[in-house]
């Protein structure tokens, strides 16, 4: 009506046809627009918790065949499993301050192996001074291989020989240790370097551990947040959006009928406007058949006048054969009064306004849902409110505040964990000086052996008098000897700090690293009862216990909090997460609410029964009887007539009536060039009308039909089906609001039970402490004593070989000469006897 209001010069048929094409397009555009607001949208999947990027801690990378080599060696020493019960004993003593005598014939009987080998350490110290000492005293008294003179035989290259790869196979052991040695000191210092950074890293991994356990809790109460606001948005647009449902449905079925109304309407004015035409230009045309009339009537009236003189001659007879043609110039419009009149009714009915009314009505729609929903919403977000509690309620079941003391404890211990590392690398300075003082000790033995095995043959010749023995091979047995001497005064040293660190690495291994490995020791740590605070479940603030070893076992896999802590046993995930008890009701407020839309009215009684009249009188328009006036008009030909006055005027003997009758004949020329050149036209322009209007009738018929029977159709589908259509399109947004809980339920499930606080940096914090007090620290200390035992070991074989094959290669003060081509045997002397 707008776009009519503003083109008021225009006639009432073409803004009548200009309104009808604009409801049409609205018609045609009504589905569509219902139909993108009603979609119910899919429910977005949140995402999945992010996970932090982690430092990654350092790995065993161990010390080779050495550590295999000690750990066998000290399962031997140390073949008991691990003494639970005898420790808890010692506690109790320590508590009592007085230790049972039972206790301690139990620490003895478990450490037997250590005590032996302590034994031997003990002896090995005593013994080897002492040893020492009387050698270079019954050496220095010429005993022991201390005199500067050496037997030959003839085995003697033989027993050199021997004696030579025995020393040289003791060295290569002893060398083979004492790289052992420098490995294992300079692998200890680089892993102690290595210790602040690896603490570090796993100090960082807790905090973001425990941060991150913060942010994905935040971000499942978010969701469920986001999830309930979502929600509660639709519910403030259920008109919008539940109304849009109930248009789209309601739009399939009007938006046919309307796009029929509208082109009917259209249609009807086309036929009114050519109506219009139609009696405009018979008007027009009857106007011109009134003139023609009196023209012809004129021109017979003169002939008429002319044939009675009596001059004319022989008019008696030509009278009848010259009067001009009479012809019928009246036009019957009778038929078109009745269709005229069943149009002019149509359009007094205002179609366009009957459709504005039922769009009004169909566009209210969703304001009548919000007003007749207004209670159920209310209450919906009463329950919606709820769940809001739930899910943070839900939320605090997580302990977080344990877990945020838990990161202060971690903050405070790396804190006075880092205070001593510049004391550290001073100390460990000290340790690397001293231990490489103890490998350069026994590197001397090393060097002073191999001189000896290498400058001895040398200078050695097989047949030369050992008094006589070159520089070279007397410098060689110098060295040997040095070697020995060195030995001696080495070794007892050596074993003592062999025997102190044995004690207290070996000890650590079996009592600590070895159950630490092996799961034992956290076993024990958890049922023993010495360590209560150690006790998970109640410092988390949970009812449950949880297993320390099974919590590592859970963390060593990075399995989520729920399944490590065991949380299924405290908070039941199915019943706080079961969004069907809320829903139900939801589901049942919105049951009991009725949304009464009133039905929808498109045409009354008095519509139809003026469309069927048009309808009727379409059927019985019928445009011969006009058409064939039309005909009759068109055929009328005064050029006979006039040819006739002609031929009569030139059998004339009076010129006076001789030019009359020419006269005339020329008016009546004249008339019949006037109707050619003004009525014929006009004839055809109506015939064309007619054509045009006889097939809009036919096309309003068609239409009036179609309208009749879709707004039938249309009015018992909305009569019969408006309340159920209405039920429907509500259970399905009900529906479709309630999905997005089930959605979040299982997201939120999904999220805590599989990625809540994946606590793999638990359990690398448990290994990296391992890693440096056991593989970095014990293990490569157990290396060192280890390989330093090995040489000392090996000193003693190594003294032995070293002392006897240096007389083979040092001067010696008296000589002795075996000749191996004659051999004189001494025969005695024949005596006489004298009786």
């Amino acid at each position: 009506m707008g776009l009519c209001a503003n083109m008021r010069s225009c006639s009432r048929w073409s803004c009548t046809g200009v309104f009808s094409v604009g409801l049409l397009l609205l018609g045609f555009s009504m589905v569509q627009s219902v139909s993108s607001l009603s979609a119910c949208p899919a429910p977005e999947v949140p995402q999945n918790l992010n996970q932090p990027q982690y430092h990654d801690t350092a790995k065993d990378d161990g010390m080779g065949f050495i550590a295999d080599l000690v750990q066998s060696f000290l399962h031997t020493v140390q073949p008991n499993s691990f003494p639970e019960d005898l420790i808890l004993e010692v506690v109790e003593d320590v508590k009592e301050q007085q230790f049972n005598k039972e206790t301690i014939q139990k620490i003895l009987v478990f450490q037997a192996g250590f005590l032996v080998c302590m034994i031997i350490g003990i002896l090995y110290i005593v013994l080897m001074p002492i040893v020492g000492l009387f050698l270079a005293c019954c050496r220095c008294c010429g005993n022991c291989g201390g005199k500067m003179y050496q037997k030959q035989t003839s085995s003697i290259n033989c027993h050199r020989r021997i004696l030579y790869w025995g020393a040289f196979i003791i060295t290569a052991i002893i060398f083979a240790g004492n790289i052992c040695m420098f490995k294992s000191n300079d692998v200890l210092r680089t892993r102690v370097d290595k210790s602040p950074e690896e603490l570090n890293n796993t100090v960082e991994n807790l905090q973001m551990f425990l941060t991150s356990l913060h942010e994905q809790v935040n971000n499942v109460v978010d969701e469920g947040y986001k999830t309930v606001n979502g929600v509660t948005s639709n519910l403030d647009a259920i008109g919008p959006q539940l109304g849009a449902e109930i248009q789209g449905k309601f739009g399939l079925t009007l938006g046919p009928v309307l796009r029929s109304v509208h082109l009917l309407d259209q249609e009807t004015a086309n036929t009114d406007a050519h109506l219009g035409q139609l009696t405009s230009s018979v008007v027009q045309l009857q106007s011109s058949l009134d003139l023609l009339q009196a023209n012809v009537t004129a021109v017979q009236n003169r002939v008429n006048v002319t044939l009675s003189k009596s001059t004319c001659v022989d008019c008696d007879i030509m009278i009848p054969q010259l009067q001009t043609p009479t012809f019928d110039t009246s036009i019957s419009m009778a038929s078109l009064d009745d269709i005229q009149s069943a149009v002019d009714e149509v359009i007094k009915v205002n179609l366009s306004s009957q459709i504005k009314k039922v769009e009004d009505q169909f566009d209210k729609i969703p304001e009548t849902v919000a007003s007749e929903t207004t209670s159920v919403v209310q209450s919906s977000k009463e329950f919606l409110d709820d769940i809001k509690i739930k899910i943070y309620q839900l939320m605090n079941e997580v302990p977080l505040s344990a877990l945020t003391d838990a990161s202060q404890t971690v903050d405070e211990v790396y804190s006075e964990i880092y205070k001593y590392v510049p004391e550290v690398d001073k100390v460990d300075d000290i340790r690397w000086g001293l231990c490489l003082l103890l490998c350069l000790g026994v590197l001397l033995v090393v060097v002073c052996n191999l001189l000896g095995l290498l400058l001895g043959p040398l200078g050695q010749k097989s047949k030369v008098d050992p008094k006589n023995r070159s520089c070279i091979s007397n410098c060689g047995g110098i060295f040997l000897m040095m070697g020995t001497g060195f030995s001696f005064i080495f070794c007892w040293l050596l074993m003592i700090v062999v025997l102190l660190l044995f004690l207290l690495g070996g000890n650590v291994y079996t009592l600590v690293c070895h159950p630490w490995s092996s799961g034992r020791l956290l076993q024990f740590v958890e049922t023993s009862g010495l360590f209560p605070e150690l006790q998970i479940g109640p410092a988390l603030g949970l009812n449950i216990n949880v297993s320390l070893s099974e919590l590592y076992s859970d963390c060593q896999e990075n399995q989520p909090l729920w399944t490590a802590l065991h949380m299924d046993e405290v908070v039941n995930l199915d019943e706080r997460l079961n969004v069907s008890q809320y829903t139900d009701q939801i589901q049942n407020l919105f049951n009991s609410t009725d949304i009464n839309l009133s039905t929808i009215t498109l045409f009354n009684p008095d519509v139809r029964n003026e469309l069927r009249s048009l309808s009727n009188i379409s059927k019985d328009f019928d445009s011969t009887d006009i058409t064939q006036q039309m005909n009759n008009m068109s055929n009328i030909n005064l050029d006979t007539t006039a040819d006739k006055l002609d031929a009569f005027a030139l059998t004339q003997t009076n010129i006076e009536i001789k030019t009359e009758l020419e006269n005339e004949a020329r008016d009546l020329r004249k008339i019949q060039s006037n109707i050619e050149t003004n009525i014929t036209p006009q004839l055809e322009n109506l015939n064309s009308i007619i054509k045009d209007l006889q097939s809009t009738i036919e096309k309003v018929e068609g239409i009036v039909g179609e309208v009749l029977h879709s707004e039938e159709a249309a009015q018992d589908f909305l009569t019969t089906n408006t309340t159920l259509i209405v039920e429907i399109e509500s259970k399905k947004f009900v529906d479709c609001q309630l999905g997005y809980f089930t959605l979040y339920a299982d997201w939120a499930k999904l999220s805590l039970t599989e990625q809540l606080g994946r606590c793999g940096p638990v359990a690398g914090a448990v290994n990296s402490a391992e890693l440096i007090a056991c593989s970095y620290v014990v293990e490569s200390l157990n290396a060192f004593w280890f390989s330093l035992g090995w040489c000392i070991m090996f000193f003693i074989p190594s003294i032995i070989f070293s002392i006897k094959l240096a007389k083979h290669y040092r001067k010696m003060k008296h000589s002795d000469v075996y000749d191996d081509l004659i051999i004189m045997n001494h025969f005695p002397r024949a005596q006489v006897k004298v009786s």
